[in-house]
């Protein structure tokens, strides 16, 4: 597997200048445990890191390992980028997106969705409604403005945010500053209210450009496969078994997003990629480069 994952270098180079050269990208973290890491426990947290993004008709995901969750390594996969980063509330992104003007930080409205919804439920089924209720309903018909703009052009959806979203925002937005000074900040109303209120500018972001997303779920859901194999091999026993690892990922997730079967892919890919001697013929193997319908029988 580390063999493989080595030789995916220059597929995985090609990808990650495809991604960071479209302006919208998603970005999101989950822990992997290394067990022959040099100077750290075995027991230590290590991160795998995701970025979703690319053209809509060609996306790529791409998984990164690095021991840290520091700033440091989400400077280091955002080198190069311009444009929209989206994320949750997680201090890194807005960090590094500070430091960079060129980079406009947008929110995720199902993390404050879910905060909401974590405090309705430890109220029990009793609590229909207060604080937690109302933050939710708020929250749910902004999910109802985007239901039906899923499969519209990008300017028809920004017209419909302004005209359905934005005054369901500024509702939201007077109704929180009335809120926030009545609830505790230390229950989980209060944290709910505070993450909204800290998050805001972020959080309406989507409101800038219909290509966006209200949320960043789907680069939640591009991390989901790796979540539930992690809980069958648990750990990666060295940093090169890690790194293999994500790369691996990287070209089945990306695979899987443009349509093709992941072993058929990967059979032609691993046939093809050794004869490929120039950075032209490696471009040709990529995921979005050939239509499934292209690839022959195993």
């Amino acid at each position: 597997m580390i063999k493989l994952g080595n030789l995916l270098n220059p597929v995985i180079e090609q990808l990650r200048a495809h991604l960071l050269a479209y302006h919208i990208l998603q970005m999101d973290e989950t822990r992997i445990q290394v067990l022959k890491e040099a100077g750290r426990a075995a027991s230590s947290d290590s991160y795998i890191w995701v970025q979703r993004g690319g053209p809509p008709d060609q996306p790529v995901i791409l998984f990164f390992y690095d021991p840290s969750r520091g700033q440091a390594v989400a400077k280091e996969l955002l080198a190069g980028f311009s444009g929209y980063l989206q994320s949750d509330g997680f201090e890194v992104y807005a960090a590094v997106a500070e430091a960079h003007p060129s980079i406009a930080l947008i929110g995720c409205l199902a993390h404050a969705r879910r905060k909401f919804d974590e405090a309705l439920k430890a109220q029990g089924t009793k609590a229909k409604s207060g604080k937690a209720q109302m933050g939710l309903a708020f929250i749910q018909r902004l999910y109802a403005v985007e239901k039906p703009l899923k499969e519209t052009a990008p300017e028809e959806r920004w017209r419909a945010r302004q005209q359905l979203a934005r005054p369901i925002l500024d509702d939201l937005h007077r109704w929180l500053e009335q809120s926030l000074p009545q609830v505790p900040p230390s229950t989980l109303t209060g944290k709910a209210l505070t993450y909204l209120h800290n998050q805001w500018s972020k959080l309406i972001g989507y409101l800038a450009d219909g290509r966006l997303a209200i949320d960043n779920n789907a680069c939640e859901r591009a991390i989901r496969p790796f979540v539930l194999g992690r809980r069958n091999w648990l750990f990666a026993d060295t940093p090169n078994g890690a790194h293999a690892s994500a790369h691996l990922y990287s070209i089945i997730e990306t695979a899987k997003a443009n349509g093709h079967e992941p072993y058929r892919y990967l059979r032609h890919l691993f046939t093809e990629l050794p004869k490929a001697s120039s950075p032209q013929a490696v471009a040709a193997l990529l995921p979005f480069n050939i239509p499934p319908s292209d690839i022959p029988d195993p």
